[in-house]
């Protein structure tokens, strides 16, 4: 029944007659029964609540209406979560946007490996049962020197699982300087607990020193611990026991040392003109017996706890129960055997690997794409919005070298307004819509303007193809 231009609950139709409409019968042969009926109810739904509230108007429900507004719907439902973005955040390596970005020759190898069966745990020379472990181990032996290695899915897992295996049920000596919380309430005190190891304290928060560690060992200790505290820093009256002081220490007592690098760079910074991190091939070569350090920080690869040493000891870890359960699956484990080969290439890496040839940018450079998007981003926001070129302070993130900083260059957006009253939520509604284009731009805000840093941009066309979605949504 028809009430005026509002439509009541009883004027919609049912689920069977909607799916019956000839406009809905392509969204039935191209998503199938399930899907349609599924949105088809969601969307009635929906309608039903508008109609009592007396919102619905008759026109929302003719037969051309309900069709478009299942399809989009349908669309909504299908559309991936998880979506490209491009982050000018300023932050490299950023924890919230995904890390790392693969190298194309890890994207056209992980692809490669997903179209069909591959020899993930099957030799080709025998024709028998091959390990996983295999595929990088040699890789990564080139690369650090070590004698062996082994990989997990993250350095978390790669971090537990080594102190379960060398240190279950007995004693691990670590500074308390050294007893770092990271992202997600990681902690080191609750892995010594979850890896059944116990946790034994030395020195201070500012200071220790070898002789804390000597009146510490006894016949229950089995490791001595080194965490490199990646993401803070600690200054002025400070003092810490190099590894190499610390290897001597542990072979003589013999007791296993092993270091947790975090971001594990894998090769000298400093060379690059970037700040100095430890490599697992330095702490290998002062004599650890175990390193570990992640795959999709400073290595610029996928998610991976990569964990290298001694033979003895990684043989103990890679046979260890918890092993199994943390091991890496397929698709990182190609992506990382790419990303691992590009370093047999050191002298090409700034050119082939994302997080190296961003963080490797002159501010000149970075000036230059930040000055292609400077007119054009101010034509798509003018006149509510104002566009400058400015310096900034790129930072490289996920933990690395918390302290440093890279010059960069990007666009600041300011809002026009007689007072500073308003600011905030004009850059919020900006920022909100930068998020939702179809390719989502994600700056940051500070000083009362929005911050588009261009460290990380390689394609000026992909923001300037979105402008005049931009000015059409703001408008």
């Amino acid at each position: 029944m028809v009430h005026g231009s509002k439509a009541s609950p009883q004027d919609l139709p049912s689920i069977d007659k909607l799916l019956r409409l000839p406009s809905v019968q392509p969204l039935l042969t191209a998503h199938g029964h399930t899907l349609v009926a599924i949105q088809a109810r969601v969307l009635l739904d929906s309608l039903r609540v508008q109609a009592v509230a007396g919102s619905l108007q008759l026109a929302d429900i003719q037969a051309e209406t309900l069709s478009i507004s299942l399809a989009l719907g349908i669309e909504e439902r299908l559309a991936p979560r998880m979506r490209r973005v491009l982050n000018l955040t300023g932050t490299v390596i950023h924890t919230n946007l995904g890390r790392s970005v693969l190298p194309q020759a890890a994207i056209r190898h992980l692809t490669a490996m997903m179209e069909g069966p591959n020899n993930l745990e099957y030799d080709l020379v025998d024709g028998g049962r091959g390990d996983r472990d295999s595929i990088v181990e040699g890789l990564l032996c080139d690369i650090t020197g070590a004698e062996a290695a082994t990989v997990v899915n993250n350095n978390a897992a790669a971090v537990l699982l080594s102190i379960a295996a060398l240190a279950g049920g007995r004693e691990v000596i670590v500074s308390r300087g050294e007893l770092v919380e990271i992202g997600g309430a990681f902690r080191m005190p609750d892995v010594m607990a979850s890896a059944g190891a116990i946790m034994v304290e030395v020195g201070t928060t500012n200071r220790t020193h070898l002789a804390d560690y000597e009146r510490a060992i006894n016949a229950r200790t089995a490791m001595l611990m080194k965490v490199h505290t990646s993401n803070y820093a600690v200054e002025g009256f400070t003092s810490s026991v190099p590894e190499s002081q610390l290897a001597l220490l542990a072979r003589e007592r013999q007791v296993a040392l092993v270091t947790d690098l975090g971001s594990g760079s894998l090769v000298d910074m400093g060379q690059l003109g970037l700040p100095q991190e430890p490599t697992p091939q330095q702490m290998l070569a002062a004599g650890c017996g175990v390193v570990t350090f992640s795959g999709d920080k400073l290595l610029g690869g996928p998610q991976a706890g990569l964990i290298v040493g001694e033979r003895d000891l990684i043989t103990k870890i890679r046979k260890f129960p918890m092993k199994r359960a943390l091991r890496l699956s397929k698709l990182p484990l190609a992506a990382l055997e790419a990303t691992l080969t590009l370093y047999l290439q050191p002298e090409l890496l700034t050119r082939d690997l994302p997080t190296l040839r961003w963080l490797t940018r002159t501010p000149e450079q970075v000036t230059a794409t930040a000055q292609a998007l400077l007119e054009p981003m101010s034509a798509a926001l003018t006149p509510r919005y104002t566009v400058s070129l400015q310096s900034m302070s790129s930072q490289i993130g996920s933990g690395s070298l918390p302290v440093d900083r890279l010059p960069s260059a990007g666009l600041a957006i300011s809002p026009v307004l007689a007072g500073k009253r308003g600011t905030g939520t004009a850059l919020d509604h900006l920022a909100t819509t930068l998020r939702g284009l179809p390719l989502p731009i994600i700056g940051r805000v500070a000083d009362d303007s929005l911050l588009l840093d261009c460290r990380c941009l390689d394609d000026v066309t992909e923001v300037l193809a979105q402008l005049a979605t931009l000015r059409e949504r703001l408008a």
